[in-house]
C-alpha cells in the first residue's frame, strides 16, 4: 500500500464520521464511522432477507397466526413509532411493517427501514408485560435508527484495510516468512475482533437500551420494566452466557444497573405521558 493510500485511508477515517441520530433526553452522541456502506446497499439486503423471512414463515404457517399476541405487539408499535422522530425526523414515515413468528425461539428484532419481528417464545417463556415488550420492542427500534448493521459493515471494510496495511509493512521488512505472515495476518484479525469489533457491538446494545428506554417512556410505559425485563433475561440464561469481555452484549449485572441509573433522566417522560 502506498504512502498516499495510507494518507487517504487516514482522512476518511478522520473526516467521515458523524452520528445517525440526535441526542434526545438520554444523550446519544456517539460518532459512527459509516463512510464505507451506503444506507441503501443495507437496506436493501435485509428487505430481501426479510421478504426471504416472511415467505419462509408464511409457508411453515408460523407467521401472525397467533391474532391475540399479534394485535398486543402492533399495538405497542403504534405508540412507540411516533417517537422515533425524537431521534430521526424521517423515522416515522419510514414503511414500518410488524409481524409474529409462532417459534420457541426468544428473540426479537428490528430490520433497517422499520421491519420488526417478534417470536412467540420471547413472549410466552419470560411472560411478558406489555411494557416489557415495549422495552424490547424499544432497544431493538434502536438498531434500525442508528444504523448499527452499516456501521458494522463499514468498519469490518476498514478493519481488513488496516489489517492488510499492517502486513503490508511487515513484509516490507524482509525479517518475517511467508508462513509466519500468515499467521500474522489470522492473529491480527482475533486481536481486531476482541479489541475492536467486540467492544463496539456492546457499545451498540447499550445504546440500544439507552434508546429504547427513552422510546418506551415517552410511549407511556414504565421505565422500571427494562429493568424487570432483563432480570428475567439474565434469570433465564442461566449463567450460560460467555464472559462479558467476549461477548456482544453487556454483562446482566452491568446492563441492568446501566438502565436503573438511567431511569430519573426517563422517569419525567414517562410521567408527562400517563398524565
Amino acid at each position: 500500500m502506498s504512502m498516499k493510500k495510507i494518507f487517504l485511508l487516514c482522512v476518511l477515517v478522520l473526516t467521515s464520521c458523524a452520528s445517525t441520530t440526535e441526542e434526545g433526553a438520554i444523550g446519544v452522541n456517539r460518532k459512527q464511522f459509516l463512510a464505507l456502506t451506503s444506507a441503501d446497499e443495507v437496506t436493501q439486503m435485509s428487505l430481501k432477507a426479510y421478504e426471504g423471512l416472511k415467505k419462509d414463515a408464511t409457508e411453515k404457517k408460523i407467521l401472525d397466526t397467533h391474532p391475540e399476541q399479534v394485535h398486543r405487539v402492533r399495538a405497542i408499535a403504534a405508540k412507540l413509532i411516533p417517537f422515533t422522530s425524537v431521534f430521526r425526523k424521517d423515522a416515522p414515515s419510514w414503511a414500518w411493517e410488524t409481524h409474529v413468528i409462532s417459534s420457541d425461539e426468544v428473540n426479537a428484532y428490528c430490520m433497517p427501514g422499520g421491519k420488526i419481528v417478534f417470536y412467540t417464545g420471547i413472549i410466552e417463556k419470560l411472560k411478558m408485560t406489555d411494557g416489557e415488550i415495549a422495552a424490547v420492542m424499544g432497544h431493538e427500534v434502536a438498531h434500525a435508527l442508528r444504523e448499527y448493521g452499516r456501521e458494522r459493515m463499514s468498519e469490518a471494510k476498514l478493519q481488513q484495510g488496516a489489517i492488510g496495511l499492517g502486513l503490508t509493512v511487515v513484509a516490507a521488512s524482509g525479517k518475517v516468512s511467508e508462513q509466519n505472515m500468515q499467521l500474522i495476518g489470522v492473529g491480527a484479525g482475533a486481536v481486531a475482533t476482541v479489541a475492536f469489533v467486540l467492544p463496539h457491538s456492546r457499545n451498540h446494545e447499550s445504546e440500544a437500551d439507552n434508546i429504547g428506554v427513552e422510546l418506551m417512556a415517552r410511549a407511556g410505559y414504565n421505565p422500571q420494566e427494562a429493568v424487570t425485563l432483563w432480570q428475567k433475561m439474565a434469570a433465564k440464561s442461566g449463567g450460560s452466557k460467555p464472559l462479558a469481555l467476549l461477548s456482544t452484549h453487556p454483562a446482566d449485572d452491568k446492563r441492568i444497573a446501566a438502565i436503573q441509573a438511567l431511569i430519573p433522566k426517563v422517569n419525567p417522560l414517562y410521567l408527562k405521558a400517563t398524565k
